[in-house]
């Protein structure tokens, strides 16, 4: 294992972002490219992520950010951050598949975790994953998560969030106390 990522920049993004915003989650998600990491969805979804409409979306949201992480000026990790009252929710996370398992993600998910305390005064932090990634909700467990068992289900017919390959998929809420 690579050790942890040094020389990071943490900031809000850009309307000059997007694009490589939009690679970037791409590139950990989907396809070819998603397999170099371990967080890839491409065995029970093809199709995108997400869009340059759904980041600007989360960019411009006035309850919003999206975290932005560079390294060497080049952008490889990001994470969308919602206030929602005594909670936030993480959403949109994203590391380069050629950074995954180096240390960085746990680096983002704690400098999330401190901004949404220390800016919004939120005392939980919540997100849902797709259900059947017992991989990604046992790391997220690792880190303080806790499965809810609560669900919503997965927008099966809106292309916006990828094609599902399997009949299955539903969103959990996992759920982790900030205080």
């Amino acid at each position: 294992m690579d050790t942890p990522a040094t020389g990071l920049t943490f900031r809000d993004a850009t309307d000059a972002d997007v694009d490589a915003l939009v690679a970037l989650v791409e590139s950990a998600y989907r396809g070819d490219s998603s397999r170099a990491g371990w967080t890839t969805e491409a065995d029970i979804l093809e199709g995108q992520r997400t869009d340059p409409q759904g980041v600007l979306e989360v960019i411009k949201g006035p309850e919003s950010r999206l975290l932005t992480v560079e390294q060497d000026g080049r952008i490889v990790a990001c994470c969308q951050l919602e206030h929602r009252g005594d909670h936030a929710y993480f959403g949109m996370f994203a590391v380069s598949p050629a950074l995954q398992g180096s240390g960085l993600g746990k680096i983002v998910m704690a400098e999330a975790e401190r901004l949404v305390r220390e800016t919004w005064g939120a005392t939980e932090m919540r997100m849902t994953v797709i259900s059947v990634r017992e991989d990604l909700i046992a790391w997220y467990e690792r880190r303080g998560y806790r499965r809810t068992g609560k669900t919503q289900p997965f927008p099966y017919g809106d292309e916006r969030f990828g094609i599902p390959l399997r009949p299955d998929l539903r969103f959990e809420l996992l759920v982790k106390p900030l205080v």
